[in-house]
């Protein structure tokens, strides 16, 4: 089955489910936002989420009920799309670091819902890798399920060293590195190829050879992902098939490494 790890719910799920199945997708992996860029008809409004997703993607926590309500709206969205989506719970992250008692207790109940098959996607601020810690923890607790962090920028370069460095420490857990690591993915395949357990989310790639090097170099360890609504399915899947000539390594990026992550916990 091919799955779409790393999309994120949209304004009209119906139709961006549709679209996942033009793609032949068959599960869509989906996580909460805050951030609606498809929904804005003029240019200003458009300005005005992107400033949002500044303010999210650099670490920004939001209030408490903004999140919450993100999180509802996933919710809604695998209650009427049972099997075809499936959802990453996020944890809120804040300048004062998350305990792991505090990351459980808002983690445990959502892992025990039906749909929930991991962690993510975590946006710690520039230089603040480091707190998606607890969220690891509680990936163990609950038997390795993948977490997924952000990867693209601000995420720095050394942001994704601590991510290595953190994965390092939770052997049983995968953490998947988002964006392919944006302008740092360089960095991220030598990471990658240096811990077992770090795996790279090839949405959102700059170029179609960072795909074919990151594949070359990983094939059971990249993860086909459209960052819907920031990128479009179709041509995503086209990025893939344009830089992986092996049948058997594709049908493991497209879905099968997806397959075995998604089957732990």
């Amino acid at each position: 089955m091919i799955t779409d790890f790393h999309a994120h719910v949209t304004v009209d799920v119906p139709a961006q489910l549709a679209r996942a199945r033009q793609a032949g997708v068959g599960r869509t992996v989906l996580q909460s936002t805050r951030i609606h860029p498809e929904a804005p008809t003029t240019l200003d409004g458009l300005r005005a989420e992107f400033a949002r997703l500044a303010a999210v993607i650099g670490g920004e926590a939001g209030p408490e009920e903004e999140f919450h309500a993100a999180m509802d709206e996933l919710r809604d969205a695998l209650d009427a799309h049972p099997g075809e989506a499936v959802a990453l719970a996020n944890l809120r992250l804040t300048t004062t670091p998350t305990t792991a008692s505090q990351a459980r207790a808002r983690l445990d109940d959502m892992l025990a819902r039906p749909g929930f098959v991991g962690i993510g996607e975590l946006t710690p601020a520039p230089g603040q890798a480091h707190l998606i810690e607890p969220a690891l923890a509680v990936s163990a607790d609950h038997g390795g399920v993948p977490v997924l962090v952000h990867g693209f920028a601000p995420n720095t370069a050394d942001d994704l060293r601590t991510y290595a460095s953190l994965a390092a420490r939770y052997r049983t857990v995968p953490v998947v590195v988002g964006a392919l690591g944006g302008l740092n993915w360089l960095e991220l395949v030598d990471l990658a190829r240096e811990t077992p357990n770090l795996h790279i989310d090839l949405s959102s790639a700059l170029q179609v050879f960072a795909v074919r090097a990151a594949v070359r170099e990983l094939p059971e360890r990249c993860l086909f992902g459209s960052n819907t609504p920031y990128g479009d399915v179709v041509a995503a899947r086209h990025t893939v098939e344009a830089a992986v000539a092996d049948p058997a390594v594709r049908d493991l990026v497209l879905g099968g490494n997806a397959a075995r992550l998604l089957a732990r916990g």
